[in-house]
């Protein structure tokens, strides 16, 4: 039988090529939108984040979501070291979520409170994410907007206290294998790891239409 970590990937792979080849993210990974642009996105992940890690604490002690909360992945004080190189020391400010963000980070927040296994399908879709496609992403505003190597502005993509992603993401995938959930509970979080991914490229969608590029 195949393990639940590869039912997950299978499931969503569709969904994943989707959000990455977004017209947005195509864009912005080839250089044709300017760092307003990269600002904007990152601002929007602030949100997003701090739905996710807001109710870590409390997660910690769950059967189910428990084992998923390492605080070597938290991100949201890189984001901020990162928005307030972006955007100053007031980058708090003027801030807002576009409606697709603020419906995410509803979602997220949702599960977080009443449905940690659902909780399970947002925390993998994000940091796995981060940890494997989020390097091309630092990689490419590096060289596109001068930002230092692996310092302020790119902080986001940047897992200091993993020293191994490959392992890492291993040991993440045999924490989804051993997920305390009976079937029914594992359809379900495939089906919230999907909705994961319709969230976020309803977001990539509306970053789209708000930088579009000029025929």
């Amino acid at each position: 039988m195949d393990s639940f970590s590869n039912v997950i990937r299978a499931a969503s792979h569709e969904q994943h090529v989707e959000a990455e080849t977004s017209t947005f993210m195509s864009d912005l990974l080839g250089g044709r939108l300017g760092v307003d642009a990269y600002t904007r996105y990152t601002e929007q992940l602030w949100f997003v984040y701090e739905a996710l890690e807001a109710e870590t604490g409390r997660l910690a002690s769950d059967a189910v979501a428990g084992p998923f909360i390492r605080p070597e992945l938290f991100r949201r004080g890189a984001l901020e070291r990162d928005l307030a190189h972006l955007r100053g020391p007031g980058w708090r400010a003027g801030m807002s979520a576009l409606p697709a963000t603020r419906a995410y980070a509803e979602r997220v927040r949702e599960c977080a409170e009443r449905w940690p296994a659902g909780y399970v399908a947002h925390h993998y879709t994000r940091y796995l994410g981060d940890l494997s496609g989020g390097q091309i992403i630092r990689d490419r505003a590096e060289k596109a907007w001068g930002f230092e190597r692996k310092g302020d502005g790119v902080r986001f993509y940047v897992f200091e206290e993993i020293g191994n992603p490959a392992a890492f993401k291993r040991g993440y995938r045999e924490l989804l294998d051993a997920v305390s959930a009976d079937d029914l509970e594992k359809q379900r979080i495939v089906a919230e790891c999907k909705k994961a991914f319709a969230l976020n490229t309803a977001v990539f969608r509306e970053l789209g239409e708000e930088f579009p590029l000029s025929a």
